[in-house]
């Protein structure tokens, strides 16, 4: 029903843009021109890590240490129009907001190597996922199964233990936060994971924690590959403090 009546309410009351706040643009809460703003990632990149670079070699950060999974892509830098798109759609209920973020990871996306037998989104402890009504990253996932035809698979992986939100955290920290904060489901077991290759979604990577916090359960279960795309990658700045800060914490 909710989706028979959302052309006449966009009709009568129409989306304002997340970014630019005009009301009834072309694209909704992520209107066409501020999409045209959106820094994207492309190659040449680092191919483990995805960083964009002048090589196709691995970078230096991944030639000291490697990120503990097979690779990781992301769409754009968490800047500009993404921030507010991406706030939005996590912490204030603007699920539509679901296809047109979806919709950047394409380029991601295509850039995997080798097969995909599922996607697996990030899970929410399940008292947070109450408290919020829903899980972005499986909102996602179920649109990039429109267009990717990879099934998704939401009841793979579970998080075994509340954390704190890792926007508070700094990097090391981040990886304390959620070391050992998954499993498998207890219906699942290792049979739905050997030798199988998966893609994790989720919305914003800064670390690479909470993603591979996740595929190391997949890989300790005997998955071939565990791949990771998400929509933004976070960078750090320094302030005139000194202190080096996520860009997701500003």
């Amino acid at each position: 029903m909710a989706g028979l009546w959302a052309p006449l309410l966009d009709l009568l009351f129409p989306p304002r843009c997340t970014h630019c706040g005009r009301q009834g643009q072309e694209g909704g809460r992520l209107c066409v021109d501020c999409r045209a703003q959106i820094t994207r990632l492309a190659p040449p990149w680092c191919p483990h890590c995805g960083l964009p670079q002048t090589t196709t070699d691995s970078c230096r950060a991944c030639q000291a240490q490697p990120l503990p999974f097979t690779g990781l892509r992301s769409a754009a830098w968490y800047s500009g129009p993404l921030r507010p798109a991406i706030h939005a759609f996590k912490y204030n209920n603007a699920r539509e907001l679901a296809e047109p973020l979806a919709g950047l990871l394409t380029t991601a996306w295509n850039s995997l190597t080798g097969p995909v037998d599922a996607m697996i989104p990030v899970p929410l402890h399940s008292s947070r996922e109450r408290e919020r009504g829903y899980n972005q990253s499986l909102l996602l996932a179920r649109q990039v199964q429109r267009w990717a035809n990879v099934p998704v698979a939401s009841n793979l992986v579970v998080r075994t233990r509340r954390t704190v939100p890792q926007v508070s955290l700094h990097a090391q920290e981040r990886q304390r936060n959620v070391a050992q904060a998954f499993g498998l489901a207890n219906q699942a077991g290792s049979a739905g994971v050997v030798g199988r290759h998966f893609v994790l979604i989720d919305d914003v990577c800064t670390t690479g924690a909470t993603l591979a916090a996740c595929a190391a359960v997949l890989q300790t279960a005997g998955a071939a590959a565990v791949w990771a795309v998400t929509i933004a990658r976070a960078g750090w700045t320094r302030h005139s403090s000194g202190q080096l800060v996520a860009d997701d914490q500003v």
